[in-house]
């Protein structure tokens, strides 16, 4: 693992680098929209995606990055391909059942743009990895199987003031959001992952082994991920700050609800002990397959 340094847009600078007549012509479908244009492909070409999870989710997240041109993107995932997976990671093919995930996915987004550039980090992400990848990102998006790693990256997002993309799919049932620890447009920070799920909240992880996952779904809940992830490298557009969207594919019922930011939360708030009132406020949904499951 290489941890190279900063080098993707922040708010107050992004460092813009001009494209060529090649990505003009690879790039020229983003280009067009008057709401992303030249400017916003370039902060695209600028950004550091760090991306948690090379599974269901995160391989739609990864191959939609890879080819909108993100500048950087670090993939982290201790597992391998598992013959199970195929149904719904679209990143993994059978030829590379037994490989580590991140240098599966790696080998899909080379193949259709060989100019990304993708970092691989083959480890169960920690708190001190998370701290010092997230610490380099522009955006993370967690795609990420278990409450402790979700509750881990969202701290070192809080810390590091780095935009927070969350996406879980779990039978028929999707959410995605995004915690933005930056001043929104009252001036001050979104919600975080803690103010929706306390830390100490009771709450069951419920797998795909188990449970079962509607593949399309961990298509959609992904790709809306990487829409929010590239509309924050961007700057364009509204995010899901603030906001929890649910898709409940079965019916095809797909509606939003308001996130309010804790006070108290022990991750973002001011005091130290958490709020419960959030953590029955929604059941938590998370495609966790264990390996070789």
């Amino acid at each position: 693992m290489t941890i190279c340094p900063k080098d993707g847009p922040r708010p107050g600078g992004p460092m813009l680098t001009p494209m060529n007549d090649d990505d003009l012509l690879r790039y020229s479908r983003h280009i067009l929209l008057d709401d992303l244009g030249v400017e916003g492909q370039e902060r695209i070409a600028a950004s550091h995606a760090l991306v948690l999870g090379a599974g269901g989710l995160g391989s739609p997240v990864a191959l939609y990055l890879a080819s909108a041109g993100v500048g950087r993107i670090t993939l982290v995932d201790d597992d391998t391909v598992d013959l199970t997976n195929l149904q719904r990671q679209i990143a993994h093919t059978q030829a590379r059942v037994g490989q580590r995930k991140v240098e599966s996915a790696r080998e899909a987004m080379l193949q259709i743009n060989p100019q990304a550039r993708v970092d691989t980090v083959p480890r169960r992400a920690d708190a001190a990895l998370l701290d010092a990848l997230v610490a380099q990102a522009t955006v993370a998006v967690d795609c990420s199987d278990n409450f402790a790693t979700r509750h881990a990256l969202n701290a070192a997002c809080v810390r590091h003031g780095v935009p927070l993309v969350s996406g879980a799919a779990i039978r028929f049932d999707g959410q995605v959001s995004v915690f933005d620890p930056r001043p929104q447009a009252d001036g001050e920070p979104g919600p975080c992952y803690a103010c929706l799920f306390p830390p100490d909240a009771a709450v069951e992880e419920v797998r795909c082994a188990v449970m079962g996952v509607f593949s399309p779904l961990v298509g959609i809940v992904g790709s809306l991920q990487a829409a929010e992830a590239l509309k924050l490298m961007a700057a364009t557009g509204r995010s899901l700050a603030g906001r929890l969207m649910l898709i409940e594919a079965l019916d095809m019922d797909i509606h939003t609800i308001r996130i309010p930011r804790n006070p108290q939360c022990p991750v973002c708030g001011a005091h130290a002990n958490p709020a419960q009132a959030h953590a029955e406020t929604i059941a938590f949904t998370s495609c966790a397959t264990p390996r070789g499951a």
